[in-house]
């Protein structure tokens, strides 16, 4: 319980204030605890930003799935999996995650990141090799680096509002730089 409220507390402190913001004695401001018992359940912010990634990415991954699996056409699955992705960005679990950057984390902590989004770039594989990608796992990571793009563009508070950077994505995703 007491886990589950810290993990709680540092997605707020993330989401509201980035990085700099995530300190274990505002986490034990936030829920009470003495900055010791803070460090009975992580040992660094890195530690916290690897159990909020191993806790939520699922959580989305699920979403995504979910989303493409209600679509009926490969094309249709594309704009699903660019469109549930690019909504999850306005969550706060995502938000947190995104607040810290690779760089602070350890080898270890990187590497399940990246195994989690391989598994979401391997949801979209079959839609691409359905639509005739001749390598649609090559596809796929591209895909994937135009929603980040789009993640990115949104969490900077670009000058276009954030449905149209959507709308862009997804046309880049369905019709390539032809738009």
């Amino acid at each position: 319980m007491q886990r589950g409220a810290l993990l709680d507390a540092a997605r707020t402190l993330l989401s509201e204030g980035g990085t700099e913001a995530l300190t274990f004695p505002a986490l034990a401001e936030r829920t009470g605890l003495a900055r010791s018992s803070v460090y009975e359940y992580f040992r660094s912010r890195a530690a916290v930003v690897e159990e909020l990634c191993a806790v939520d990415f699922p959580v989305w991954a699920a979403e995504v799935e979910t989303a493409m699996e209600g679509a009926e056409t490969p094309e249709a699955k594309v704009e699903a999996y660019v469109r549930r992705q690019l909504a999850l960005v306005a969550d706060r679990r995502h938000r947190a995650v995104v607040a810290i950057s690779a760089g602070e984390l350890d080898a270890g902590a990187r590497e399940k990141i990246r195994a989690a989004h391989g598994g979401l770039i391997a949801m979209i594989v079959e839609a691409l090799a359905a639509l005739g990608h001749t390598q649609p796992r090559l596809a796929a990571m591209l895909l994937q680096g135009v929603v980040d793009a789009a993640v990115r563009r949104i969490e900077l508070g670009a000058a276009e509002d954030p449905e149209e950077i959507v709308e862009a994505a997804v046309a880049m995703a369905l019709n390539g730089v032809r738009g």
